[in-house]
């Protein structure tokens, strides 16, 4: 299980790929060997120019992922779970 990354900046292709890419997702590549898998929600940073270079260059096959399909996509309902505790910790102030 890997740990959650929290990117205090905002997120473009050259954060993605320095950061999660080159550290983190190059090395379970290396771990699991020719069956790795990466998948991604084709967020506009994962889909960056120098993002598709890094995975190429780096022999690692990004699953086909139709756009805008956050159902298919099991991290989505952890995303949504998370949010509802958050907000029911934190309640918004009156307006």
């Amino acid at each position: 299980m890997a740990r959650l990354h929290v990117q205090s900046v905002t997120m473009t292709g050259h954060i993605y790929r320095d950061v999660i890419l080159e550290q983190h997702v190059r090395l379970f590549r290396g771990a699991m060997g020719a069956e790795f898998l990466f998948m991604d929600d084709n967020a506009r940073p994962h889909r960056a120019n120098i993002v598709d270079e890094c995975l190429q260059s780096q022999d690692i096959t990004r699953m086909d992922w139709p756009a805008y399909s956050p159902d298919l996509n099991p991290i989505e309902h952890v995303w949504d779970m998370l949010d509802r505790r958050i907000a029911a910790r934190q309640p918004l102030p009156p307006v």
